[in-house]
């Protein structure tokens, strides 16, 4: 659509049958992706000032604790010898993901995160937080029929997760105020590409809402 004027994109979408509704269920999970210090601190050259995006997470773990309802954060972390062995394609062309190494500070999750010893912490290697780490298995396990996916970063991760999220057959919500990105561009295309095509980019308050409508689990 090269050449469409900006306020006429979503008109086209609309016309294209695309920006319907996810539906909400009875057992959502919290997927927190890759806020992880090498990306929401501006100290690290891959990372940005996420503090915004890292509170308004805080406010989803703590009503996803409060319901009892699964919680899942991914970062990203290689092992040296994973490093010594072989290059991946992704490690080529995005070379700064090569420095998220076990161990290091870049790669443990932001300290100010409300996490719980009952909230799973899942490394993985690719940016979709479903690829080769056995998260939808572990949510179908769970009788999980809603993601709730949050994080960093929205151009990247977060959106590759969202995409896989729905091709693995999990309605998606996707607060908007608790994910974040380098730049806004990116930001703000991913977030619209996601709402027309793959799932509902919503308010941390409309998700908070649609969580107290829940019941706790006994």
């Amino acid at each position: 659509m090269t050449g469409t004027e900006p306020q006429a994109v979503t008109e086209v979408y609309r016309r294209a049958g695309f920006g319907g509704s996810a539906r909400r269920g009875g057992h959502p999970a919290l997927i927190v992706v890759d806020l992880q210090r090498g990306f929401t601190q501006a100290e690290f050259a891959t990372g940005a000032d996420m503090t915004d995006a890292v509170d308004a997470a805080n406010l989803l773990l703590d009503a996803f604790h409060r319901i009892q309802a699964p919680v899942v954060l991914t970062l990203i972390a290689y092992s040296p010898a994973e490093l010594a062995a072989s290059v991946h394609p992704w490690l080529e062309k995005a070379t700064g993901i090569a420095t998220l190494v076990e161990g290091e500070d870049q790669t443990a999750l932001d300290p100010r995160l409300h996490v719980e010893p009952s909230d799973i912490v899942l490394p993985k290697k690719a940016a979709s937080a479903f690829f080769g780490t056995g998260l939808a298995h572990m949510l179908a396990s769970r009788r999980v029929d809603t993601a709730v996916i949050v994080g960093a970063t929205t151009s990247g991760c977060l959106r590759a997760s969202v995409v896989d999220s729905v091709s693995s057959g999990f309605p998606t919500l996707v607060p908007r105020e608790a994910v974040a990105d380098r730049a806004v561009n990116p930001h703000d295309a991913a977030l619209f590409d996601i709402q027309e095509k793959y799932g509902d980019v919503i308010s941390v308050e409309e998700t908070l809402a649609y969580l107290d409508s829940i019941p706790p689990t006994t």
